[in-house]
């Protein structure tokens, strides 16, 4: 079988224009195109649209593991089933971070035959969207030291400066970092540091943002720093947001692409899942539920961070309610969980899977039970998995009136995942949802927090450091005790511990730091090891990655 970027180098691909045509009813005047295989569609015609919204589909996973799970690849193939069986369907997925690229994931636009294009351009620079992001970012770190250098009338006190600057890769070292060394001429000296660009909160306040004239306002509102007397103060005080608009305006407009099937593709922002809200745009999933009858679209990471983040905040803020959930999941992966080492994971271990079953039980209790939405368990299909397992697995999931669907998208393209498809329309028409919040919105800051880790990690209760407390307590005094939580945690467990794999139960979730994210409007709750600024690891993904003499990209995933 050649590799992901073989497969997408020799794609069909249709000029954007086409697509955007014919699948969608999108005119020419209406795009502004990126060479012939991308373009962003203007906001102007996004904000005509009208109507009644399509079908929302939610894809998350279990936690992930090292074998591996696809979840953008079955969000990808399951929107091709459904444009298969006759349904007028569409994908919105996140743009890729190059931290990751070039670090361990590599590419994240599918894999195999269930893929987007043009891949390359997708998982590298793409429409500049996070270049723009990251200099609306450190604009205003910018202007906040050129604001303490002049003078400071606004009474800055260069210690509680809470602004970082960001950049778009994995560097440890930039976590922490003094600036302004040189003498007079070159500021104030005060430590700083970097948060890597899908950590920031404006690429938080991006995907959440509804128009041009929001996006504005929720900069403004960036909480940035605070005065000597505790004072707050904001990007507005600094005159910023119009500035830091101005960067954003053309990046607002969401991404089209297409799939390997020349089926269109919103790919538009890219938080992360485990220290950020980990969603694509507010501006295209609700663009693409007026352009489509059915609208697939995937939440970071594990449903218990990804799904949960989409459920509290993004679907909170913007009014979304999905009808139907897919849990992908691999058999080796729940044999990971269960205990097997990854050289062993081609083996049968019922004993195993039994036990990682654990890890994916809990996930669809959640999402049945504490999300209140139907959902079915959608299976990677790979040659190893015997019939022995797939029975135990269906045998598990029969306990909680779940469906396992065996899908092979990634070797067949939407035709691998047409069952699935079919499921997922069967439960949309038979299965009516009671979709609800994990915590109610008059919760305290503190009550979320704990409802989240008891409900959905099965964690004993939270615990938070005694600084934590008295911001948490001061927000809530100044009116912020309405905001959802957002918590930064390791993407690999449901504790704070990465090795502590299936389904641990009655731990505590330690808060060591809460971040107030005033523009986003959410609250971070920083949980263990976790880091905003990732590392590379000692073999990155940047050691593959190369151009050959032609001048094609090699290596990328």
């Amino acid at each position: 079988m050649p590799s992901d970027i073989e497969i997408a180098q020799k794609a069909s691909m249709r000029r954007i224009s086409d697509v955007a045509r014919d699948k969608l009813g999108i005119a020419d005047e209406h795009l502004v195109p990126y060479g012939h295989y991308k373009a962003k569609v203007n906001l102007d015609y996004v904000n005509s649209l009208h109507g009644k919204d399509g079908h929302l589909i939610l894809v998350t996973a279990i936690s992930p593991t090292p074998a591996g799970e696809g979840k953008t690849t079955t969000t990808v193939g399951l929107g091709d089933a459904l444009n298969r069986i006759g349904k007028k369907a569409m994908i919105c997925l996140r743009e890729p971070a190059l931290g990751p690229v070039f670090g361990v994931k590599g590419g994240a636009a599918g894999g195999g035959y269930a893929q987007v294009v043009p891949m390359e351009d997708i998982n590298l620079h793409f429409t500049g969207d996070f270049h723009a992001i990251g200099l609306a970012n450190n604009l205003l770190a910018a202007l906040i030291d050129n604001h303490v250098h002049h003078g400071n009338p606004l009474g800055i006190d260069v210690r509680r400066v809470t602004w970082k600057r960001v950049m778009d890769m994995n560097d440890r070292s930039l976590r922490d970092v003094a600036i302004a060394l040189g003498g007079p001429g070159d500021g104030y000296p005060r430590k700083d540091g970097f948060d890597i660009v899908v950590a920031s909160e404006v690429m938080a306040i991006f995907c959440l943002a509804t128009s041009l004239k929001d996006l504005k306002e929720r900069l403004g509102k960036i909480v940035c720093a605070y005065t000597r007397d505790l004072k707050p103060i904001t990007a507005k005080d600094l005159n910023a947001h119009g500035a830091m608009a101005v960067l954003l305006k053309d990046a607002l407009h969401p991404n089209l692409v297409q799939t390997l099937e020349n089926n269109p593709a919103f790919i538009h922002g890219g938080p992360f899942a485990n220290i950020a809200h980990g969603c694509n745009s507010v501006i295209a999933t609700k663009a693409a539920l007026k352009l489509c009858d059915y609208v697939v679209t995937e939440a970071g990471f594990g449903a218990d961070l990804g799904a949960e983040k989409f459920i509290d905040i993004k679907c909170r803020k913007a009014g979304l309610k999905p009808e139907v959930v897919v849990i992908v999941a691999t058999i080796r992966a729940l044999k990971y969980h269960g205990g097997v080492d990854l050289k062993s994971l081609n083996n049968e271990n019922l004993d195993a899977l039994a036990k990682g079953c654990a890890n994916l039980e809990r996930h669809v209790s959640n999402v049945k039970n504490n999300y209140g939405l139907p959902c079915v368990v959608a299976i990677n299909r790979f040659t190893f998995d015997t019939e022995a397992e797939i029975n135990l697995l269906k045998e598990k999931m029969a306990a909680y009136n779940t469906k396992v669907v065996l899908a092979e998208h990634w070797a067949k393209g939407g035709a691998g995942a047409e069952e699935l498809a079919k499921t997922v329309v069967h439960l949309i028409d038979n299965e009516k949802s009671s979709f609800k919040f994990v915590y109610d919105e008059n919760d305290t800051l503190e009550e979320k927090m704990n409802k989240v880790v008891t409900k959905i990690y099965g964690a004993a209760g939270a615990t938070f450091d005694p600084k934590v407390k008295a911001n948490l307590a001061k927000w809530q005094e100044e009116g912020y005790g309405k905001f959802p939580i957002c918590i930064a945690k390791t993407q690999y467990s449901f504790s704070t511990n990465a090795k502590a794999l299936g389904a641990p139960s009655g731990h505590t979730v330690h808060v060591r730091e809460a971040r107030l994210a005033a523009g986003a409007e959410f609250v971070v709750m920083v949980s263990g090891e976790i880091m905003t600024m990732p590392g590379l690891p000692k073999v990155p993904s940047a050691d593959k990655i190369d151009l050959d003499d032609q001048g094609n990209v090699v290596g990328l995933f």
